[in-house]
């Protein structure tokens, strides 16, 4: 890539403006990605005693994505971008991993789990979840017959085909339980209940070619026997599934970086109606402001997790702490492109000076506060990246989609979508 211009430039049109940013956030994964395993650095400061050492899996599988795009736009060679994949699966192969399930942060020079807390030392189901997507996708593009390309198909069919979904039943408890440990068993006790950012995680483990979960785990846990559905108005919007007002924006974010959810529904809902409705209200909340936040309006909106000036927090319409991020208007992009190219340019023309960096937009700000994040977060830049590019190409749904194991897996969850015609 070019080097880095943290000068913005002026006079874009949208397509330009869309560019610029892309290409920026794409810097994350790119230039500052660990030196040794290519993967994803889990945050751009030292923060919370986790140094720059550590790279997270789920935000490896966005970085995945987000650079599959920048080689079909031409700012990353493609045979650049397979080598540094294949070195990074080669990492996978030999880094900590339990029953196949790769823990949430990794060292990203030896390979071994970083505990994310005292008791979750072991496998995170979710977060490898978020990993397997994007080497789905990178799988499904890097389709030549080179030896490197073919060499890193291989080896991402291995770590896929490695996972034990079912292992995170629990002994066939009919839900998926997020994590796992050899010193720690199922201490977290923590089940995997919808709705939230973990519908990929029931898809690919009713997709797995060797441990697939039964029908039955993605009724019973999952959508917990239809008490998923929400079906109540707010701003007079009606929101199928989910929390009160839908809960952080990520929930639209995640789970749909590869599931393409235009026409995609089962018995439970439409996701495009759904993840429409929930973008509308997270922005009708800012409008309406109801906290009299500094800032809000109809340029400037987005709530969802991501840090603050005093942690890190899920904002939302029920827990609005006055604390803007970037990602959570641009990853809406697809579901709301009006608003959120509004926001864009707000961010980009009336804010840049203060929150544009070198890897894009800092993570968060709260003008309530005159505070700007120091930092960037892998799991905030990623669906810049890659929701965008799904709203201009729709490249990595489409190449999600094509995965048989995945069509699979939708069929025998009782899914419809274009994709299954």
């Amino acid at each position: 890539m070019s080097p880095i211009m943290t000068e913005r430039m002026r006079g874009l049109d949208d397509a330009q403006l869309l560019d610029a940013v892309q290409r920026q956030t794409l810097r994350y994964f790119w230039d500052f990605a660990h030196p040794a395993s290519g993967l994803a650095r889990e945050r751009s400061n030292v923060a919370r005693d986790y140094g720059l050492e550590t790279v997270t899996t789920g935000g490896s599988g966005m970085g995945v994505m987000a650079i599959v795009a920048g080689v079909e736009r031409g700012w990353v060679p493609r045979a650049e971008a397979a080598r540094r994949l294949l070195r990074s699966v080669r990492f996978l192969a030999k880094a900590s991993a339990y029953h196949g399930v790769f823990p949430h942060f990794l060292d990203g020079e030896s390979g071994r789990t970083i505990p994310f807390s005292r008791k979750d030392d072991g496998g995170d189901i979710v977060e490898t979840s978020f990993l397997i997507a994007g080497l789905l996708a990178a799988r499904q593009y890097f389709d030549r017959s080179d030896p490197v390309e073919s060499e890193l198909r291989r080896r991402i069919n291995a770590l896929w085909s490695e996972v034990e979904w079912d292992w995170h039943t629990r002994d066939g408890s009919g839900v998926l339980y997020w994590h796992w440990s050899p010193n720690n068993g199922w201490a977290m006790n923590h089940q995997i209940l919808g709705w939230n950012e973990c519908l990929i995680t029931y898809v690919l483990a009713a997709s797995s070619p060797r441990y697939p979960i039964a029908l039955e785990v993605y009724h019973r846990g999952w959508a917990r026997n239809g008490e998923i559905t929400n079906g109540k108005r707010y701003f007079d919007i009606e929101l199928p599934l989910g929390p009160e007002f839908g809960g952080p924006l990520f929930f639209a974010h995640y789970s749909f970086l590869g599931l393409d959810p235009r026409g995609l529904k089962d018995r439970y809902a439409d996701y495009w109606q759904q993840n429409v409705a929930h973008t509308l209200i997270n922005r009708a909340h800012c409008l309406a402001n109801p906290k009299r936040c500094a800032g809000y309006g109809v340029e400037c909106w987005g709530l969802t997790a991501c840090e603050n000036d005093e942690g890190y927090s899920a904002h939302a319409p029920d827990n609005d702490l006055g604390v803007i991020a970037p990602t959570a208007a641009l990853a809406s992009m697809p579901y709301a492109p009006e608003h959120s190219m509004r926001a864009l340019r707000h961010f980009y023309e009336k804010l840049g000076d203060r929150i544009w960096g070198e890897y894009g937009f800092k993570d968060s700000f709260s003008q309530s506060r005159d505070w700007v994040a120091p930092s960037y977060l892998a799991i905030d830049q990623g669906p810049i990246v890659v929701m965008i590019e799904n709203y201009r190409s729709g490249l990595l749904w489409k190449l999600f989609m094509s995965c048989p194991e995945i069509q699979s897996g939708l069929r025998k969850l009782g899914f419809s979508s274009p994709h299954l015609a």
